[in-house]
C-alpha cells in the first residue's frame, strides 16, 4: 500500500473518530467538564483557602495542572476502549482486518482519536481553570511533551484493554481498579514533601506521580521528581505499548469476539 492511501485509510479513521466524539458531545466532552468544576470548587476554593500554600503556590494553583492531567489520562483512554471494544461487538473491526489497510493506519488512526479528545477535555478544562486561578506555561516544551506523550501513552493503554477485552464489564475493570487509585494517589491533590520518606519510596512506584509532577512543573516549574527522567519514561513506556499494541492487531487472535 502506497503512503497516499496509508494517509486515506488514517485520515478516515481519525475523522470517523472525531465524528464520533462531537456528535455525542453531552457524553464525551460534558461529564468531565463538569467533574473537574466541582474538583476547582470543593477542593480548590472551599479546602484550598484553608490548606494556604503548597509548592511554593495557592494551593488551588497547585492541584489545577494534576486536575488537567487527570482529565487527559482517563479520558484518553477510555475513548479508545470503548470505540475499538464497540467496533469488536459490532463485528466492524472484521471489515477492517480483512482489507488491505496497514495495521499501523489502524492503530495510529484509534490512537490519534483518544488524542483528541484527551486534548479537547485538557483545552476545556483549563480554560474553565482559569475562572478559578491564573495559569502560565513555565517550560513549554515539557509542557507540550508531557501532554501529548501522556494521551499517547493511555490511549494505547486503552487500545490493549480493549483486544484484552471479553465483554462490556472487562473495559471497566482496569479503570476502576488500577487507573483511578494510581490517578488519586499520583499527587494531584499534594506535595510528595507532605509524605514520610516510606510512602515519598511507595510513590515513586507510581507512573502517573511522573507525568503529573512534569506537567506541573511545564506549569508552574516545580515538581516532586526529576522531570527529565520522567519525560524519559514516558517516551520508553510508549514504544513498548504500541509495540505490543501492533503485535496484538497482527496477532488478530484476541480483535475478534
Amino acid at each position: 500500500m502506497s503512503w497516499n492511501k496509508k494517509w486515506i485509510a488514517f485520515r478516515t479513521i481519525l475523522l470517523k473518530e472525531v465524528r464520533r466524539i462531537l456528535r455525542i458531545w453531552p457524553q464525551t466532552l460534558l461529564p468531565p467538564v463538569i467533574t473537574m468544576s466541582l474538583y476547582f470548587v470543593i477542593f480548590g476554593k472551599m479546602i484550598g483557602s484553608r490548606v494556604g500554600e503548597m509548592g511554593g503556590v495557592p494551593y488551588m494553583q497547585f492541584i489545577v495542572p494534576g486536575l488537567i492531567m487527570m482529565s487527559i489520562i482517563t479520558n484518553s483512554y477510555s475513548n479508545v476502549v470503548s470505540s475499538f471494544f464497540s467496533a469488536k461487538f459490532t463485528s466492524s473491526i472484521e471489515e477492517l482486518l480483512v482489507s488491505p489497510v496497514s495495521k499501523h493506519a489502524i492503530l495510529m488512526g484509534y490512537i490519534s482519536g483518544g488524542i483528541f479528545r484527551g486534548l479537547a477535555i485538557g483545552i476545556i478544562v483549563s480554560i474553565v481553570a482559569l475562572f478559578f486561578t491564573d495559569l502560565g506555561i513555565e517550560h513549554l516544551f515539557v509542557t507540550v511533551f508531557t501532554v501529548l506523550g501522556t494521551s499517547i501513552l493511555f490511549s494505547l493503554g486503552g487500545f490493549i484493554n480493549a483486544v484484552f477485552a471479553r465483554s462490556f464489564d472487562d473495559i471497566s475493570i482496569i479503570p476502576s481498579f488500577v487507573l483511578t487509585p494510581l490517578t488519586y494517589l499520583g499527587g494531584v491533590f499534594y506535595s510528595m514533601e507532605n509524605l514520610s520518606p516510606f510512602w515519598q519510596n511507595i510513590s515513586l512506584l507510581n507512573p502517573i506521580v511522573y507525568m503529573v509532577n512534569s506537567f506541573r512543573y511545564g506549569i508552574l516549574g516545580y515538581s516532586d521528581v526529576n522531570v527529565w527522567y520522567s519525560m524519559a519514561a514516558i517516551f520508553v513506556f510508549c514504544t513498548v505499548f504500541y509495540t505490543i499494541a501492533y503485535r496484538l492487531l497482527s496477532n488478530g487472535s484476541r480483535v475478534r469476539l
